[in-house]
């Protein structure tokens, strides 16, 4: 009788090590996921106008660091990398970490935000943003482009659905945040 070896699991160290072929992979519990194409031009917009308003926010505060596309090491043994559309990590998170020039900071975002595709079902979208959460996220928002409408979850039960006039807070990741949900769209 023969055994079927195993495949080998990757790591958070291989998916850095592949090369950067335009690709967009992610890690979940140790196998490659989500290949898919770069996304569209109103998907891109929304992800850089979005980073754009919390960084103006963020930066002069010195409140901590606003990236795109990062990813994050939300699990390891098997490992998970997951990358938000846009992240917010606080200063104090990051002083708890150790610094790193290369590799994935081994937290979840204070806040992940998820920018969806035309692709996208509405369960898609609910399973990423409660994946952000159980990882640690304080917030997850939801924004979708046709409707230049937000959902934000602050727990699986805590969800607000926002129209384009609505304002979306941060409190109390981010007191003080707040911007209307049509600004966070290139209109």
């Amino acid at each position: 009788m023969t055994t079927a070896a195993m495949p080998r699991l990757m790591t958070a160290d291989d998916l850095l090590a592949m090369p950067d072929d335009g690709m967009r992979r992610e890690l979940v519990n140790g196998e490659l996921a989500e290949l898919t194409p770069p996304p569209g031009q109103i998907h891109g917009e929304t992800q850089l106008k979005t980073g754009m308003v919390l960084y103006g926010f963020v930066e002069p505060r010195g409140l901590g660091r606003v990236s795109t596309e990062t990813g994050y090491r939300i699990a390891a043994n098997p490992d998970t990398v997951r990358a938000p559309d846009v992240a917010f990590v606080s200063a104090r998170k990051i002083a708890d970490s150790r610094p790193r020039r290369r590799g994935y900071l081994p937290f979840a975002p204070d806040i992940a935000v998820e920018v969806a595709s035309p692709s996208d079902t509405e369960s898609d979208m609910r399973r990423r943003a409660l994946m952000w959460l159980e990882a640690g996220s304080e917030q997850a928002w939801i924004l979708y482009p046709n409707t230049l409408s937000a959902r934000v979850y602050r727990s699986p039960l805590d969800v607000m659905e926002l129209g384009p006039d609505d304002v979306l807070d941060a409190a109390p990741v981010l007191d003080g945040f707040s911007v209307k949900v049509s600004e966070l769209f290139q209109i």
